[in-house]
């Protein structure tokens, strides 16, 4: 009772209404998460995450505010951000690395390998103690801003609902969610015009058990239906009928007692991921469906295993051009290998979160960067700039833009940052990258890792590591795995059972520091003008501006290198520094070829001030802060009202649109905004700050 009544308590503070269902055995576990918000109220913002608190309660609705003005979320194993397309190449190449667009704040945390997000016991230190460790934006290289206006504050990401993202295709059109409905057949099907409707061959009383049984509500754990008139044609029909109508369920046919009875159930686990059964597929009709995926709170790599489970599909038979923020409503384009839309259409019927539509078939997939952007809509809660203030900085971000640094995310949040993991790997330094991987560190941590950490820093041992860890498809699971299977004298080896994508993240990341300092010296030395030294792209080729040349081009057009063996580098001064900063970390700028061929950088150019399209923004003023102030597609789907604001409200908030292209990252538009340092570490201290 003590434990409801507290979690009730803790809702209504936070302004939720939820229902609770609490069982004996997580009495005493939500006491003491109860009791550690308790202790620490007084350090941490009410908004902050409590990832603690949550795991003891019965799924329910998705808390709103519980979040810091910039999310690092939790940490994950499997990175996704870091894409194919960003491995060494035979030619420089722009930069075009984050498939989400830089979507800044992600909760999905694929830039941060170092650990898996799950349960486990926290040693009792607040957010704020744990993430002083982290890292600032001066640690990584971020120090400059276009414009000398004076910032304001604001909470950002209040509500996942405060951030928007609609994809913007190849055509330059951006990807909305507006039609529900299953496109027409064009090719005709002359066995199915003398069959009966399938939606006629189940019974109102056969719909609602099966819908019931999807959705987990039936206790039996499946549906039988006798087959009355047993023929095969029937019962093929009867089959089609539940798994066109009902995603997620398989069916087999059963005989009991002489009687025939086709059986429902849950198609789980490795059956989930069987190939799925081949179905004949006209030959006038595209392979691929292609439709808009609307998702809310959710990562795209988590959409996709949804959508997987319930088709009984492989998640590699769907294809992307990008991965977007978890805490966010996005929007995106996502096309499936022969799967039909009205499949696809019948999962709107039992899916959380998500919404598909816009169907329409196609002869190819689509892939990783063939984006052109994104566009964004942001909500900047309680800001506390004034109308003009904010109408300068907006001003300014439209027609000026701001430095097209890499965000935060991309370099983690834990004491070891990953472009010290990169660091190593360039310098083949094998022990150092197991060192940096495996070794115990202070701040954020699960108890298991911890655990783990604290066992290989006492015995080295790589199998009695492992066992301390519930989850072994973490990267030090994976890492230790590997060194257990190969072991330590054979570490590149051992190093390469965690995944590609995500091994190439930690050189990327040092790539990504080295950009940002140089980046900021060149700010600092010449401002926002071009000048004679400065490179500039022609086609995908660099060229060195001359004296004369400079006079005819402007600050966006220069370009930087990310360092590598195909990039030629600015002729000032600045082009020196690169050889300093990686000579001081003990790497040749001459070589940037690697003896194991995964780690050659190539490098890439990356513009160094992009300017926005389409920007827009507004001041307004609400008295609830629990209210969503943006108006959603599937919110105009049905029909609803857009938000009303009080102009008289006691709130107010900015609310801004802008278009950027794939490369680039939404926090550090919104940081020239705000004039704030957007790192977890230096925004859990505002919010610590504001509430004493």
């Amino acid at each position: 009772t003590l434990a409801y009544n507290t979690v009730r308590s803790f809702l209504k503070l936070s302004g939720h209404s939820a229902s609770i269902l609490l069982s004996v055995g997580s009495v005493t576990k939500t006491l003491h998460a109860c009791n550690s918000w308790q202790a620490s109220v007084s350090h941490i913002h009410p908004v902050l995450p409590l990832p603690q608190f949550h795991k003891h309660l019965a799924p329910m609705a998705e808390p709103e505010s519980l979040i810091v003005p910039v999310q690092s979320g939790e940490k994950r194993g499997c990175p996704e951000e870091e894409e194919e397309e960003d491995a060494p190449s035979k030619r420089p190449r722009v930069d075009t690395d984050h498939e989400n667009g830089g979507e800044p704040l992600q909760d999905e945390e694929e830039e941060e390998p170092e650990g898996e997000g799950g349960d486990g016991e926290e040693d009792g230190e607040t957010f704020a103690d744990m993430m002083k460790h982290g890292l600032t934006e001066l640690d990584v290289g971020i120090l400059k801003y276009v414009s000398s206006l004076e910032g304001f504050s604001g909470i950002l990401k209040e509500r996942y609902s405060d951030f928007m993202v609609h994809e913007i295709n190849k055509q330059g059109m951006t990807v909305r969610l507006d039609d529900l409905s299953i496109p027409a057949e064009s090719e005709e099907v002359p066995e199915a015009q003398q069959q009966p409707e399938e939606s006629d061959v189940l019974t109102e009383g056969q719909k609602q058990q099966l819908g019931e049984l999807q959705l987990f509500k039936n206790k039996e754990g499946n549906v039988s239906i006798e087959v009355i008139d047993d023929t095969k044609e029937k019962r093929t029909l009867v089959h089609k009928a539940i798994k066109t109508q009902f995603p997620g369920l398989e069916t087999k046919t059963e005989e009991k007692e002489g009687r025939k009875f086709i059986v429902a159930y849950h198609a789980a686990g490795k059956k989930a991921l069987a190939a799925p059964r081949k179905h004949s597929w006209p030959k006038n009709r595209g392979s691929f469906c292609h439709f808009v995926l609307y998702k809310e709170n959710k990562d795209t790599m988590d959409a996709v295993n949804v959508l997987s489970k319930f088709l009984r599909l492989r998640p590699n038979m769907f294809s992307y051009m990008g991965t977007k923020d978890k805490r966010a409503i996005t929007v995106q384009e996502i096309a499936v290998l022969k799967i039909t839309a009205e499949r696809l259409g019948h999962l709107n019927k039992c899916l959380m979160n998500l919404k598909l539509g816009n169907f329409c078939y196609k002869t190819h997939p689509l892939k990783l960067g063939e984006l052109q952007g994104n566009h964004f809509t942001v909500v900047i809660r309680n800001i506390s700039g004034t109308d003009e203030q904010v109408h300068q900085a907006m001003t300014s971000l439209k027609e000026t833009g701001f430095i097209n640094y890499y965000g935060m995310q991309r370099f983690g949040t834990t004491a070891v940052p990953t472009q010290h993991v990169g660091r190593a790997i360039l310098k083949s330094n094998w022990n150092e990258v197991v060192d940096l991987i495996l070794k115990p560190r202070p701040g954020a941590e699960k108890g298991y890792l911890v655990n783990c950490r604290e066992e290989w820093a006492k015995t080295q041992d790589p199998e009695a590591a492992l066992k301390k860890l519930p989850n072994k498809r973490c990267v030090e699971g994976q890492l230790l795995r590997g060194l257990s299977m190969y072991g330590k004298k054979n570490i590149i080896t051992a190093f390469e059972l965690i995944p590609r994508n995500n091994r190439l993240m930690y050189i990327h990341s040092y790539q990504s520091v080295v950009w940002n300092t140089m980046v900021s010296r060149r700010i600092e030395a010449f401002g926002l003008k071009a000048v004679e030294g400065d490179l500039i792209l022609r086609g995908t080729e660099a060229h060195l501006l001359s004296a004369e040349e400079a006079e005819t081009h402007s600050v966006h057009d220069v370009v930087m290198p990310l360092p590598g063996f195909d990039v030629i580098y600015p002729s000032h001064h600045v082009g020196k520094g690169y050889r300093e900063m990686l000579s001081a970390d003990g790497l040749d700028i001459d070589n940037m070829r690697h003896k194991v061929k995964d780690y050659s950088l190539a490098g890439a150019y990356r513009r160094i001030i992009i300017r926005p399209s389409d920007v827009s923004w507004e001041v307004i003023q609400y008295d609830d802060p629990r209210i969503s102030l943006v108006h959603t597609d599937v919110e105009k789907l049905e029909d609803k009202p857009a938000p009303v604001f009080n102009k008289e409200g006691k709130y107010r908030a900015l609310r801004m649109e802008f278009s950027l292209p794939p490369s680039s990252y939404a926090t550090m538009a919104i940081r020239e905004v705000l004039k704030i340092d957007t790192s977890i570490k230096k925004q859990t201290q505002l919010n610590t700050t504001w509430l004493n």
